[in-house]
């Protein structure tokens, strides 16, 4: 054996050596969170997201919390897959993570950013939400904005949820508003939603949204609404109106 390749063997093996006593006392679970977040440094967009994503996958804090650094990640897909990752981390750490990625440039990252916002159910993310839901240029973010709203079912939307009733254009964004109004379940909505079921220029299922919400909402101020969707020539509408008619009647 040469004198050079006997040096690349003896620097192998003792880098093996040193490999093998860092890793010694790690479980398989740290061992593999640490192969991703070397992933992390990749200069491929792919690798990294797919780092990200099998931390994610993992299901427990620490490897949440190895996620992080992909909220910044240069790529927005990067940082869309991260927002959904750091899913298992506390409450208020994910919210403190992922509230400055609603003011993203990129419209992705901002969508997924309020949809995980909206998983967290926290109060602390309903002002920033709100503040999407009225003034993002996107429908799809705005639209994102309203669902999480519903989730954290804070009071406190009620009033931009309100507003993006009688100022939207979209379709998508109105029937989300209207099933966020539902699930807050407060009086204060009502005359809104009563205002969108009454209005027979409005989609069909922003209609049925609606009349669903009063039902869950019960306000008897929205019974005489009911009744008249209750007539409608569409059947699903029709039947939505009815059911939620039973409810407040019960109550």
């Amino acid at each position: 054996m040469s004198r050079s390749l006997l040096i690349i063997t003896s620097v192998l093996v003792f880098s093996f050596a040193g490999l093998a006593q860092n890793t010694r006392n790690l479980t398989p679970l740290e061992i593999e969170i640490a192969k991703q977040q070397q992933r992390l440094s990749s200069g491929s967009d792919e690798e990294r997201r797919d780092a990200v994503m099998r931390l994610g996958s993992m299901r427990v804090r620490i490897a949440s919390r190895a996620a992080l650094p992909g909220l910044k990640d240069p790529s927005p897909t990067v940082r869309a897959s991260a927002a959904k990752a750091i899913h298992w981390m506390g409450e208020e750490e994910r919210v403190s993570a992922l509230l400055p990625l609603l003011n993203d440039k990129n419209e992705f990252v901002r969508r997924e950013a309020a949809y995980a916002l909206g998983l967290t159910r926290s109060r602390n993310a309903t002002a920033a939400l709100s503040e999407r839901l009225t003034k993002d240029k996107e429908a799809g973010v705005r639209g994102a904005a309203a669902v999480a709203l519903g989730e954290i079912a804070d009071e406190a939307a009620v009033v931009p949820l309100v507003s993006t009733l009688s100022r939207d254009k979209n379709e998508f964004v109105l029937r989300a508003a209207a099933v966020a109004l539902g699930k807050i379940g407060s009086h204060a909505g009502t005359a809104a939603l009563v205002s969108v079921l009454s209005n027979e220029k409005l989609p069909n299922d922003v209609r049925r949204e609606a009349a669903r919400s009063l039902g869950l909402i019960g306000d008897p101020s929205a019974e005489s609404a009911l009744r008249a969707a209750s007539t409608a020539e569409d059947p699903y509408l029709s039947r939505i109106a009815f059911e939620s008619l039973k409810k407040i009647s019960r109550r």
